[in-house]
């Protein structure tokens, strides 16, 4: 069996890239690298997604750290201020790359896509699907397709890219819509039956710049341990290694929700 602690994932990005952005508020000095991320909190999964901080093509030098660790899967649209190679559909090449040299290497994630009209307009439902292909065949064996998916983009039309996916990982945004988390994630898994789910699991509310509350960050890990332990949802993306190290107190609160319930069959 299974224990939840192997369904828990680090949102690993480069460290100092969320302090870059002045509307996110974030306190103290971040210096803590995704796989000390994935040390301090006693997981060995990674999605490793660029910003525009970085890291930046080849991604040789930041794949070898990650050898350690049992599953990666690296962004090939990155973050929104990643803004390159758009003629060869950003970073897929070199993911493509990674995969063949790393053999941990098990997918890519789709960062910040849905939201984004330009990049639906490169990535359509069509061109969707001849990555798929690439992912499938183009390494030797089968790579997983993920998407990010939020609460606040859920009144747009994007079933049909949604569709492509084999992976969908579903985040709250702003800190007050926490409180509509179980009808969120009902709605959406209800839409897409044949898909594997990962909740995103905010230690800070950036939609609003500010910290979660201690009743926030509860009820979002409630809800999460509610849904793994019913199936319903593969495990939980802690976001991120960049504020883990700040002094935030959601941090010790992710941690002996981990200690409690890591070691738990699923």
């Amino acid at each position: 069996m299974a224990k939840l602690i192997d369904g828990v994932w680090l949102w690993g990005q480069t460290p100092g890239s969320h302090h870059v952005n002045p509307d996110y508020r974030l306190p103290g000095k971040n210096v803590m690298t995704p796989v000390e991320g994935c040390d301090f909190f006693g997981i060995s999964r990674c999605c490793r997604v660029a910003m525009g901080a970085g890291p930046f093509p080849p991604f040789d030098d930041e794949s070898v750290p990650l050898d350690k660790l049992d599953e990666v899967v690296w962004s090939i649209v990155g973050a929104g201020s990643v803004q390159r190679n758009e003629e060869n559909l950003f970073d897929l090449d070199e993911v493509l790359r990674q995969a063949k040299l790393h053999p941990n290497v098990i997918g890519g994630v789709m960062d910040d896509f849905l939201q984004n009209e330009r990049r639906r307009e490169i990535f359509s439902p069509e061109v969707l699907k001849k990555v798929k292909n690439l992912l499938r065949t183009a390494v030797g064996r089968p790579l997983e397709y993920w998407t990010v998916y939020y609460e606040r983009e859920m009144h747009l039309d994007v079933q049909e890219f949604l569709d492509v996916f084999d992976v969908i990982t579903f985040w709250t945004w702003f800190g007050e819509n926490l409180q509509h988390l179980e009808e969120n994630l009902n709605t959406v898994i209800s839409a897409n039956p044949d898909k594997r789910f990962y909740c995103g699991c905010y230690l800070w509310d950036y939609g609003n710049g500010k910290p979660l509350t201690a009743e926030q960050m509860q009820h979002q890990l409630d809800v999460y341990y509610k849904y793994i332990k019913a199936g319903k949802v593969s495990g939980i993306i802690i976001c991120s290694n960049c504020c883990a190290d700040v002094g935030l107190d959601t941090v010790p609160q992710l941690k002996a929700w981990l200690a409690e319930h890591g070691n738990e069959e699923i």
